[in-house]
């Protein structure tokens, strides 16, 4: 078998499994026919039509691609059971008929001539019919929830962040309280005693030199005692 007619094959079993789960309940299901389709003996062209035919009424048609060809007899809402499908490759008849079985897949090569007289059909013996193919389970259940995974490695420590700015200066602090007075500081020592006057006019002049300095000692001991208080 070739690749194009194995992957025909292929294409028409899924396009069989499809319409089966989704029609049969409600009404016959087609019989599929793939193989290659030759016209006096040579490959038929590409996009060439394939009619099924039963009863000389129109079943299914398809195309031919690479000299193979896919095509379906759908009896619809009607029934092809004991019926003889026979086919067309474009407008000349093929020599190959087969007989309709619900459901089937069958890989039939077809031939025909261009000759306006062509042989009578050549009915291929139909198989028996294969044993009913189960329809799909429906969809099991959701099974449980897996139990929940372990905790991840902690991650690293993240780097330090910068430095803050400087804070303002803070405002100025109350003035301190005023402090103690001092202690009086002590008395100056008393100063020299002076000279002893000259007699007469002479020694007048003395005492009153005398008196004065005496009082500036004493004005200087009242402002050495002042500022000894002050501190």
């Amino acid at each position: 078998m070739t690749k194009t007619r194995f992957l025909a094959l292929v294409t028409a079993g899924v396009l069989l499994l499809v319409l089966s789960t989704t029609v049969f309940a409600q009404r016959a299901r087609p019989h599929v026919f793939v193989g290659t389709a030759t016209i006096d003996g040579a490959a038929a062209a590409d996009a060439t039509v394939v009619t099924a035919l039963v009863d000389d009424a129109e079943a299914g048609t398809g195309t031919v691609t690479d000299g193979s060809y896919v095509v379906q007899a759908d009896p619809g809402e009607e029934s092809f059971v004991g019926k003889t499908i026979s086919f067309k490759i474009g407008d000349d008849d093929a020599e190959e008929t087969f007989g309709y079985i619900d459901g089937e897949a069958t890989e039939l090569a077809l031939t025909a001539t261009s000759a306006a007289t062509s042989a009578a059909p050549v009915e291929v013996e139909a198989p028996a019919a294969p044993a009913a193919t189960p329809l799909p389970g429906l969809p099991g259940s959701k099974g449980r929830q897996g139990e929940p995974g372990s905790n991840g490695s902690d991650g690293s420590d993240g780097s330090d962040g910068s430095d803050g700015s400087d804070g303002s200066d803070g405002n100025t602090g109350a003035a301190g309280a005023t402090g103690a007075t001092g202690s009086a500081g002590s008395a100056g020592s008393a100063g020299s005693a002076g000279a002893p006057g000259a007699d007469g006019s002479g020694s007048s002049v003395l005492g009153i030199i005398a008196i004065i300095l005496a009082a500036v000692a004493i004005v200087g001991a009242g402002g050495a005692y002042m500022k000894g208080r002050q501190t």
